[in-house]
């Protein structure tokens, strides 16, 4: 704020608390002195939500003693913290491969959220509710996220799955939905040897145990 600025803020605080009026001309000089000193980079209003005599009002109400500048100070730097704690970096439109311009528009944006002329920018929440339309009527129409030709690429590189996904579709009980009584394995983990290496068919007893859980 400027001094006139910091002139206007005092004689508001005079009108709410006679306490911090000053008559001396010396008094005033000093406390118009201190004031600026401490509140020369707090501005007074900003386009998103930040009024000094706001936070004046505030204390005057919620505290017995008579306001101090760092009071105001201390409320600007909150105001600034809950901003930038909000704040997600998008990325910047600069080349990246030109890091100073790079940067310096990152900065920027920074510095114009701390100071209230620019709206942090924030990730949507996920929201309730099923997925979108269009997503739910493509998961319908391949029966899932993976389309076939991709788990048909990924089939070597995971056995196990593969050998599951195949015995679902020719109606043979899913053996990874149950845990295995004979290595120990836990629901949805593939059967192990006694090396503890992976076995890419599950044990018979775990297919007969799920085989008879699909039955019941």
């Amino acid at each position: 704020m400027e001094r006139r600025e910091i002139a206007a803020v005092l004689a508001y605080i005079g009108r709410l608390d006679p306490r911090a009026v000053r008559t001396d001309p010396v008094e005033v000089r000093d406390q118009l002195a201190q004031w600026h000193e401490l509140l020369n980079d707090v501005p007074l209003t900003t386009p998103d939500g930040w009024d000094v005599r706001e936070a004046v009002r505030d204390h005057v109400l919620d505290s017995p003693y008579p306001i101090l500048p760092v009071d105001v100070a201390r409320k600007w730097r909150a105001y600034r913290r809950d901003r930038l704690g909000r704040h997600t970096d998008p990325a910047p439109a600069a080349d990246p491969d030109d890091v100073a311009v790079w940067c310096a528009e990152l900065l920027a944006t920074r510095q114009a959220v701390a100071t209230g002329t620019a709206a942090p920018s924030t990730h949507r929440e996920i929201t309730s509710g099923g997925p979108h339309p269009e997503v739910a009527a493509r998961l319908a129409a391949i029966g899932s996220c993976i389309p076939p030709a991709v788990r048909s690429q990924l089939a070597p590189y995971r056995p196990a799955r593969a050998a599951r996904e195949a015995d679902v579709s020719a109606g043979q009980p899913d053996a990874l939905s149950v845990p295995c009584q004979w290595c120990h394995a836990r629901r949805g983990e593939p059967c192990r040897t006694r090396g503890t290496a992976p076995r890419a068919v599950p044990h018979p007893t775990r297919v007969e145990l799920a085989d008879a859980q699909r039955a019941a």
